[in-house]
This record gives C-alpha cells, sequence and structure tokens, in this order.
C-alpha cells in the first residue's frame, strides 16, 4: 500500500513539474536566481498582491535577508478567491499580526525543491503550524491549494506557485 501510494505521488509530482517546466518556459512566474524572493515576486505582474501584502505586514527584510526560504506563493487570482473584504480588512494596520500569521504560514525555513517535497508529507512554516502536502488526481496539493509552478529560483530560496491562499489552523 505505501509502495503504491508513493508511485502515485511520484507519478504526480512528475506531472506537475512538466506542467511547471512548461509555465516556467513561457517565463510567465521569472526564474532569476540574481534576486531574492521579494525581487523575484515584486518583478511579476501574477504577485502584485502579495507584494502589497508583504509589505503591509511588514516582512519585505525578512524575506529579502539570507534565507533560504521556500514561499508558497498565492497569485492575484488566489487573493481573489478570498471572501469580499477579507484582503482588504487584512491589510489595516490594526490586523497587521493576523496578516503576518498568514503570510509566514506560507513560508517554510530552508529551500525545498520540488524533487525534495515527494518525501514530505508535511512542512513547518515560519509561523508554526505544519502544512500538509499531498498528491491528488490534479497534481500536487499544499493544504487546499494547488500547486501550479514549482522552483523559481531566487538568491534566498525558492518560490512554488498555488492557487489559493492557504490559512493557518490557530
Amino acid at each position: 500500500m505505501i509502495f503504491r501510494k508513493s508511485i502515485f505521488f511520484t507519478v504526480a509530482l512528475c506531472l506537475s513539474l512538466i506542467s511547471a517546466a512548461a509555465m516556467a518556459g513561457s517565463d510567465k512566474y521569472g526564474k532569476k536566481a540574481n534576486k531574492d524572493i521579494v525581487a523575484v515576486a515584486a518583478s511579476n505582474e501574477a504577485f502584485t498582491t502579495l507584494v502589497a501584502a508583504v509589505k503591509a505586514a511588514g516582512l519585505v527584510e525578512t524575506l529579502q535577508s539570507k534565507g533560504p526560504f521556500t514561499v508558497f506563493a498565492p497569485t492575484d487570482e488566489a487573493f481573489a478567491k478570498l471572501p469580499a473584504g477579507t484582503l482588504e480588512s487584512l491589510l489595516k494596520p490594526e490586523n497587521r499580526q493576523q496578516l503576518v500569521d498568514i503570510l509566514t504560514y506560507h513560508v517554510v525555513s530552508g529551500a525545498v525543491y520540488a524533487k525534495d517535497a515527494a518525501a514530505l508529507s508535511k512542512a513547518t512554516t515560519v509561523q508554526g503550524d505544519d502544512i500538509k502536502i499531498s498528491a491528488r488526481g490534479n497534481g500536487v496539493m499544499v493544504d487546499n491549494a494547488r500547486v501550479v509552478a514549482t522552483d523559481i529560483k531566487a538568491s534566498n530560496g525558492v518560490i512554488h506557485v498555488i492557487d489559493t491562499v492557504i490559512l493557518p489552523n490557530s
């Protein structure tokens, strides 16, 4: 049973990587390793909401530091899936800690590339809670978010693009 599950996960991960490679080839999300995580995200129009949230949370310097970090980066479309008014509320100064908790839930210490994720069922986030990593019929999932692109290199880590904002349990 474990062997079958392992094969399934490996096949799903490979399919996800092939899809990601095709997306990366189009340079949709950027691949420049000479820029830090914030610069890579800021150079791509798919992450304008994420970059604004990182700035509002005061996390720019942290994500520009040496790291390395693995960031599961929600796209603008992912943020648009949040209930109406949620993002606006989170960006208010009085809700800064909640925003920090959500954003740091998208970050894992160390550089975890897609090939290494196959061995993981979970990872502890900078926020402190664990995220679940699994393979399903539609690819690799991180909690309830589908990974749509992997291994976008930055000088201080790696970015994996996800299609949904994930939320901490606490």
